[in-house]
């Protein structure tokens, strides 16, 4: 009849690109200036579909769950296979992908380590799009969001 050992997976991640430096800065302005989607837009341009998947399987960067540090966001767009995640205060940015688990040995175990900070919390990314401009962290204001 039903089988009660089957329950709905959680998707499993494979990195598309992961920017630090000058790189990262560029698109953490732009999440500052136009918002997460349009950063997430932006960092589409390097998933080359299965060229992706090869690499990542073949370098490791699949995951389990959104690897993710304490000081990072994490914005995912229900409309999108991706999920951006980033940090101002670290520099440094991360679109991932929603991957089928077709090939679980590979699969890089992100390991659950107790912290005493809060949970993070996955924002909608149409909570962070900004409708105008902001400041930079940069120009030595925070934006509160």
């Amino acid at each position: 009849m039903f089988d009660e050992g089957l329950s709905t997976a959680e998707p499993r991640w494979i990195s598309v690109v992961f920017l630090q430096g000058d790189e990262a800065h560029a698109v953490l302005g732009m999440i500052d200036l136009r918002g997460a989607i349009a950063a997430i837009e932006h960092l589409q341009k390097w998933d080359y579909g299965d060229e992706t998947i090869d690499a990542a399987l073949t370098n490791g960067y699949v995951y389990d769950r959104i690897p993710a540090g304490s000081t990072d966001r994490i914005i995912e767009d229900d409309e999108s296979p991706y999920v951006l995640t980033y940090s101002a205060p670290f520099g440094y940015v991360s679109l991932l992908r929603r991957y089928p688990d077709e090939h679980g040995p590979n699969l890089v175990r992100t390991p659950r380590v107790a912290s005493t900070q809060p949970a993070q919390t996955r924002q909608r990314a149409e909570t962070w799009a900004c409708t105008g401009a902001r400041s930079s962290n940069k120009a030595g204001r925070s934006v509160s969001l």
